[in-house]
């Protein structure tokens, strides 16, 4: 246990939860709410992380004391006691190295989640309404929750755009594997003659960034239009012009948002999207792999997807960038995207060493 400590880092973690504790106790911590309460979820975040270690390691030693007990009284009925037991804990531990590759200035933030229809027509729209409730299930079935921010209908069905706002601890670092073309091949089910298509989705995933010192938005380069929403939300949405549609005038950047109930709510939320947005531009320009934002060099059709999901002549999930696959298409589709998510966050670890 000793070793996993020094693996997780546990003592900086600790030193880190008593300066941020001393922090929170000068009289003046909460003059600067805005302040306060980063600082106050910086360190929730950083005992949550230490807790799930000191579970580990006492859950180590009561197998240890199990184990022992078991010897000395020659009881083999122990054995598969202890062999659970340390499925569990490995898991757990497994679980664990992956909070730590996410190391990432931005990895322990909130995620904003951006899917668009591709080639395909209704067919690739109706794709990204599957994609939009398979990344909500596995939202929820991470302990994250989940807000619409903005979603554009299809023209016959399914949804041709679509944002979303993940919030929890390490949910960009986790999501940013999802980056990317999504294929379906299927049989239609809008195909009379009952064709195989083809269709595809992009996944754009960003950090929601609060006030960053690195990434301030002079609002004298933004263009802020409002504009009556469209689409669900009751009447209120469609009788005020609640919706706000930002551009970044320098990079041509543009962020909308339009599912809150008051303009405000809209101007708050789509200041953060256009931020994450102009992040994302930076991040790919020091990479000097991807194009704009807007634009990712890589066109939503053959040849440039990361993972397949093949439902027709066979069941088949594939990611091509790790290889990681499964035939169980169901659960996919019903948000278990863990085995995905930690291969390539594995591979990506190990490139990187």
């Amino acid at each position: 246990m000793t070793k996993w400590g020094y693996l997780f880092d546990v003592v900086h973690k600790e030193d880190k939860i008593a300066e941020l504790e001393y922090k929170m106790g000068e009289p003046t911590f909460w003059d600067d709410a805005e302040k306060a309460q980063k600082i106050n979820k910086e360190l929730n975040d950083i005992k949550i992380s230490v807790d799930k270690y000191k579970a580990l390691a006492a859950k180590g030693e009561d197998i240890q004391t199990l184990w022992e007990m078991g010897m000395e009284d020659k009881d083999e009925s122990v054995c598969a006691e202890v062999e659970s037991e340390i499925k569990s804990v490995t898991h757990a531990v497994e679980q664990l190295e992956l909070e730590v590759l996410l190391s990432g200035k931005y990895d322990a933030n909130d995620a904003i989640l951006n899917l668009h229809a591709g080639a395909g027509g209704t067919e690739a729209q109706d794709w990204t309404q599957m994609l939009l409730r398979m990344y909500g299930r596995w939202a929820e079935r991470s302990g994250f929750t989940v807000e619409t921010v903005d979603l554009l209908p299809g023209d016959e069905a399914g949804v041709k755009s679509a944002t979303l706002m993940i919030k929890g601890h390490n949910a960009y670092g986790y999501l940013k594997a999802e980056k990317g073309v999504h294929r379906l091949v299927r049989i239609s089910p809008f195909d009379a003659n009952a064709r195989r298509h083809t269709s595809f989705s992009a996944c754009d995933i960003m950090p929601d960034i609060e006030d960053d010192a690195d990434l301030e938005i002079n609002m004298a380069d933004v263009r802020v239009d409002t504009y009556r929403a469209s689409g669900a939300g009751g009447q209120h949405i469609n009788k005020t012009d609640s919706a706000v549609r930002m551009t970044h005038i320098p990079t041509g950047v543009v962020a909308q948002c339009q599912n809150q109930r008051s303009q405000l709510q809209n101007r708050e939320q789509c200041l953060r999207l256009l931020r994450a947005r102009l992040f994302e531009l930076e991040e790919q320009k020091k990479a000097e792999k991807l194009a704009a934002i807007e634009g990712e060099q890589q066109k939503i059709e053959w040849g440039s997807q990361i993972r397949s999901y093949v439902f027709h002549p066979y069941n088949m999930v594939k990611d091509h960038r790790t290889n990681a696959e499964t035939g169980n298409t169901q659960a996919v589709m019903d948000g278990d995207l863990d085995m995905f998510i930690e291969a390539y966050l594995r591979a990506k670890a190990n490139h990187e060493l």
